[in-house]
C-alpha cells in the first residue's frame, strides 16, 4: 500500500494536529505497517508546538495541496550521456536501453536532449561534407565509430579540420581535391596514400584494414597526419564516418521542455498534450537532471490517499482535496462533508473533540497507548474543551481526558496551566498571524461568513489585540470573499467573549441571534467561549429565518 496521508483542517489547531499523530500511530498498530503518516495543513501555534515538544514529538511535515505530482509517478532513470559522445554511440545506447530519447547532462544540470529522430534526421541530411569540421568530431570518435585502431596521430591536432573526401580518382586528380586537414577515405594504393599525405591531409582512413607501409607512417607522423585502419570498405566507411558527430552539434538545447518534481499533474498534463514529444526530463529543485516521464505515466496515475481528521468540509481541507482519494473522516463538527468517488469510513461524534473519538478507537481496538500519544490527545482534549469547560463538553470527553492524563503521568490542572500560557502570548503577534490562527468559513444557502478566534487566560491582553485585530478585518475584508467576517476574543477564565464584527448586517445579525446590543462592530457575549457549538449554529439559524 502506497503512503496514507493523516491531516487535519487548515489553521491547525493542538486537536487536529495531536489527533493526526495519534491517529496515524494507531493506523500503523492496527495494520502492522508504517504506511500513515501526519501532517499538518498550515502553521502551528504556539500552544501546539509547546506540547509536541513536551511529548518529544516531531512536527508533522507541512502539507499545502493533495494533488498528485511529478514526484508521485514512476520516473524512469534514464541514464543520461555527455554531449561528447558519438551519435552512433547513442544509437546504440538508445537500443540497448529501449529508449527513443537521451538527456544530455553536465555536472547533473540538463544541457539538451537528444532523440532518435535527431540523429535519423541529421544522417540523412548530410549535404555538407565539412559537417565533422563543424562539430569538432575527434579523429579517436572517428576510429571508434569506424571500429578501427590509430595507427599514428598529431596530439596537437585532436579535432578534424577539414572536409571529408573519398579518393576513387587517380593521383592526378585527388591533387585538385585535397585541401590541408582534409580526411581523405582510400585503400591500400601507395600513390595514393603518399599524394594525400603530401597534400596536407589531415587524416587518412585506410579501409579494409590494407597494410600501412612503415614509410608512409613515418611520413604521415612527420607531417602531422592522423592514420585510421579500420576493417570496413570504403564505401562501408563513407556511410559510417557521419555516425562519429557529437551529439552536442544534434541535441536540442533550446526552449527544452521540462517539468520539476514539484509540478501538479494537472498542470503538466495540458502542457503534454500542447507538445508532441515522446518524453519530457524532470528535474529536482536545484535544477538537476532526475529522470524522464512520458504521456504513458499520466495513465494509472494514482491518487494520493487521505485520512481527513477534526474536520469534514473541502473549505477546510488542504488544497486538492477534491482531487484525493478520501480513505476515512474522523469528526466531531457539524457535517458538511466533502463528495467522495467511493464509501469511505466516517466516524462522526458530538464530543467535545477528535482526540476523545480516537482514544475510544485506542480502546476498542485493544491498542496500548503510550504514554506521549497520551500526553498528545489528553492535551488536545484539555485544549478543544478549555478544560472542561466548554459547552461541547461531554462525560466521554471527561472520561476521556482523565484516563489519558493517568496514563501519561500529569497532572490535568497544571499541564492546562502551561499549555495555555504557552499559547497566551498574543500581544506580540502581528494582526495577520493573530487572525489567521485559527479562521475558519462556513456557508448556507448563497451566504458564506468567516469567524476567526483567540482564546487567552488575560483579559488584559485580549484588550490589546482587539484594535489591531479589527483594523486588519476591515483592510481585508473584501479580499477573503465572504459576506461576513467574524472574530472571537475569547476569556477562558470569566469566560465569555467579545465578537469583532465586520460587513454588511454582521453585527446586527449577532444581536438577533443571541438578543444582545452591542456598539462600534462589537458584542459581548457572556459565557459564550466555543465557534463551534455556541456562536456558528445561532449565526446559521438566524441566517435562514
Amino acid at each position: 500500500m502506497s503512503e496514507v496521508y493523516v491531516v487535519g483542517h487548515r489553521n491547525p489547531d493542538t486537536d487536529s494536529v495531536c489527533s493526526a499523530i495519534a491517529y496515524a500511530n494507531l493506523k500503523n498498530k492496527i495494520t502492522g505497517t508504517e504506511d500513515y503518516h501526519p501532517y499538518r495543513a498550515g502553521q502551528l501555534n504556539e500552544e501546539t508546538q509547546f506540547v509536541l515538544k513536551k511529548c518529544d514529538v516531531a512536527v508533522p511535515p507541512l502539507l499545502q495541496d493533495v494533488r498528485v505530482q511529478v514526484s508521485d509517478l514512476k520516473i524512469r532513470k534514464t541514464e543520461s550521456v555527455k554531449s561528447t559522445i558519438s551519435m552512433k554511440n547513442a544509437w546504440n545506447l538508445m537500443k540497448e536501453l529501449g529508449v527513443i530519447t537521451l538527456p544530455v547532462v553536465k555536472n547533473k544540470k540538463l544541457e539538451g536532449l537528444i532523440t532518435i529522430t535527431d540523429i535519423a534526421t541529421s544522417y540523412m541530411e548530410v549535404v555538407d561534407n565539412h559537417m565533422l569540421e563543424e562539430a569538432e568530431t575527434t579523429y579517436k570518435q572517428i576510429a571508434e565509430t569506424l571500429e578501427g585502431r590509430i595507427v599514428c596521430t598529431n596530439h596537437n591536432r585532436p579535432c578534424v579540420s577539414g572536409k571529408v573526401i573519398t579518393a576513387v580518382a587517380t593521383p592526378d586528380i585527388i591533387e585538385e581535391s585535397i585541401e590541408t586537414g582534409d580526411i581523405v577515405i582510400l585503400g591500400n594504393r601507395y600513390e595514393a596514400q603518399l599524394c594525400a599525405i603530401e597534400m596536407g591531409a589531415g587524416c587518412l582512413v585506410i579501409c579494409e584494414k590494407a597494410p600501412v607501409s612503415i614509410t608512409i607512417s613515418r611520413l604521415a607522423t612527420e607531417c602531422g597526419c592522423t592514420i585510421i585502419s579500420s576493417p570496413h570498405d570504403a564505401l562501408t566507411v563513407s556511410r559510417l564516418i557521419f555516425q562519429s558527430v557529437p551529439i552536442g552539434h544534434v541535441m536540442k538545447k533550446d526552449s527544452l521542455v521540462t517539468f520539476r518534481l514539484d509540478d501538479f499533474v494537472d498542470d503538466i498534463r495540458k502542457v503534454m498534450a500542447e507538445k508532441r514529444h515522446r518524453d519530457f526530463p524532470i528535474l529536482d529543485k536545484h535544477g538537476n537532471y532526475v529522470g524522464m516521464i512520458s504521456r504513458r505515466n499520466l495513465l494509472d496515475v494514482d491518487k494520493k490517499k487521505i485520512i481527513m481528521v477534526d474536520h469534514n468540509e473541502a473549505n477546510q481541507a488542504v488544497n486538492g482535496i477534491e482531487s484525493a482519494d478520501i480513505l476515512e473522516i474522523i469528526d466531531h463538527h457539524r457535517l458538511g462533508a466533502v463528495e467522495t468517488i467511493s464509501p469511505v469510513f466516517f466516524y462522526n461524534k458530538p464530543v467535545g473533540c477528535t482526540a476523545t473519538i480516537i482514544y475510544k478507537m485506542y480502546v476498542d481496538a485493544g491498542v496500548k497507548i503510550e504514554p506521549k500519544i497520551a500526553l498528545l490527545m489528553c492535551s488536545a482534549i484539555i485544549s478543544d474543551t478549555l478544560i472542561f469547560r466548554s459547552p461541547t463538553c461531554t462525560e466521554m470527553d471527561r472520561e476521556a481526558g482523565k484516563a489519558l492524563a493517568e496514563i501519561a503521568g500529569i497532572n490535568i490542572k497544571e499541564h492546562a496551566h502551561e499549555m495555555f500560557f504557552a499559547g497566551s502570548n498574543i500581544s506580540e503577534k502581528t494582526a495577520k498571524e493573530l487572525f489567521t490562527g485559527d479562521f475558519k468559513r462556513f456557508s448556507i444557502g448563497d451566504t458564506t461568513f468567516g469567524i476567526g478566534q483567540v482564546s487567552c487566560m488575560d483579559g488584559e491582553e485580549l484588550d490589546q489585540v482587539k484594535k489591531k485585530v479589527m483594523t486588519y478585518m476591515k483592510e481585508q475584508y473584501k479580499s477573503l470573499g465572504v459576506n461576513m467576517l467574524y472574530f472571537m476574543l475569547t476569556d477562558i477564565i470569566k469566560p465569555g467573549t467579545e465578537l469583532l464584527c465586520v460587513g454588511d448586517g454582521a453585527m446586527e445579525l449577532v444581536e438577533r441571534a443571541f438578543g444582545v446590543q452591542g456598539s462600534d462592530d462589537v458584542v459581548y457575549l457572556p459565557g459564550v467561549v466555543s465557534r463551534k457549538k455556541q456562536v456558528v449554529p445561532e449565526i446559521m439559524m438566524e441566517i435562514t429565518q
